[in-house]
């Protein structure tokens, strides 16, 4: 096991090699930081002074080694357009973000499993078909579509919820949260759902296609023999069984919404790590999309790492095939 855990933290340790690498070309070759950082009144001294103290003038090598042991300490240097640390940018937009990308993973468990149970145990209704046929268009539709949708219908013609924004939050700690206000709860709503809507698709598909086979199960068609209630048989016997995979599907998928939840964030403008991206990306502000795609890259390399080794101790075979 101990070997096991080694290779997957080796294989986790050269992968975010890799992306310093990515981010590091982007620091070096996109733009001149000093240019970007200094007026253009400038003197030519000024310039070579700041340049000294961002470690220009060194060799390749050395700047990237400097790059590493900063970004492993989470120093990313000063945001050119906020003239700020980009450690405390990703500190302040960070909360927003996983807030967003939590509500939707339960939203995307609290309703994507129930249809799935009823896709799955009823079958070739009209109900179950057109269920069907939504989750088609769920996967289909672009994230910023709905958005746009759901603030047209919800914001802009009933009024029910607000159409961009946080809401007021409450400070605990370094850490803000919405979910304590009423403004905050009711900003959360649209843009929550504009995000989970293609994760509750998946949900329900997987739901429904493992509930129909392990419903074909001998262990199953054993239960109905013995006269047990056909609820205890789908809920109690049937559903248990299909959790797992959602489960670890889900875990997967939590990168994945975090990395996509830009567009969700620039929809709404709602004031995350993604929104301070794509604004990253306008003033061509090298050192914060450098650290989103660390901080990103980061998070999905653990998820992964995560998974291979609770799998492993789940299942020891696996453990013996990474010998």
């Amino acid at each position: 096991m101990l070997v096991f855990l080694m290779k997957r933290l080796f294989n986790a340790a050269i992968v975010m090699l890799a992306v310093a690498a990515m981010a590091f070309m982007i620091f070096r070759f996109v733009g001149d930081p000093v240019e970007m950082m200094v007026n253009e009144q400038a003197s030519q001294a000024e310039r070579e002074e700041l340049r000294e103290r961002l470690g220009l003038d060194q060799g390749v090598v050395t700047q990237f080694g400097r790059f590493v042991v900063s970004a492993t300490r989470g120093d990313f240097g000063i945001s050119y357009r906020n003239q700020r640390e980009v450690s405390s940018l990703i500190a302040e937009r960070f909360p927003a973000t996983l807030e967003l990308v939590l509500v939707a993973t339960i939203l995307s468990l609290v309703i994507g499993i129930p249809l799935g149970v009823v896709t799955a145990i009823h079958r070739g209704r009209w109900y179950s078909e057109a269920l069907q046929l939504g989750s088609i268009v769920g996967v289909s539709l672009p994230s910023f579509v709905v958005g746009i949708m759901l603030i047209l219908l919800f914001s802009v013609t009933l009024g029910w919820a607000p159409a961009f924004g946080r809401g007021d939050v409450v400070d605990l700690g370094w850490w803000s949260t919405g979910l304590l206000t009423q403004s905050g709860r009711a900003a959360l709503i649209l843009p929550s759902l504009a995000l989970a809507l293609f994760q509750i698709t998946l949900v329900m598909r997987l739901v429904r296609a493992e509930m129909l086979e392990t419903m074909r199960a001998d262990f199953i068609k054993f239960a109905r023999a013995r006269g047990v209630p056909a609820r205890t048989v789908q809920f109690r016997h049937a559903l248990r069984n299909c959790l797992m995979p959602v489960i670890t599907m889900t875990g997967m998928q939590f990168g994945n919404l975090i990395a996509f939840a830009l567009i969700t964030e620039t929809v709404f403008q709602w004031p995350g790590m993604g929104l301070l991206f794509i604004q990253a990306v306008t003033f061509v502000d090298i050192p914060v999309m450098a650290a989103y795609l660390c901080i990103v890259s980061f998070i999905f390399v653990a998820l992964n790492t995560l998974v291979d080794v609770t799998y492993a101790v789940v299942d020891p075979r696996l453990r013996h095939q990474g010998h």
